[in-house]
């Protein structure tokens, strides 16, 4: 897939863990997981939005096209 998912980039600047993200974010850790390992296939405008809140960065930070 074309499309990269940082967040675990975004997780280390901000010193945040999956657990302490989870609990802000509001959703599961197996979810957050599947999110963090580039294994999702989607990603909701609405958890996109409260993980750019909990980490104070932009969408560009955590998802990055790259054409293979």
């Amino acid at each position: 897939m074309a499309i990269i998912v940082n967040l675990d980039v975004m997780m280390a600047k901000r010193k945040m863990s999956l657990n302490e993200l989870s609990e802000k974010v509001d959703i599961t850790l197996s979810n957050l997981s599947i999110l963090k390992t580039g294994k999702a296939k989607a990603v909701r405008f609405n958890t996109l939005d409260a993980i750019c809140k909990a980490l104070d960065c932009q969408p560009g930070d955590i998802l990055e096209f790259r054409d293979e």
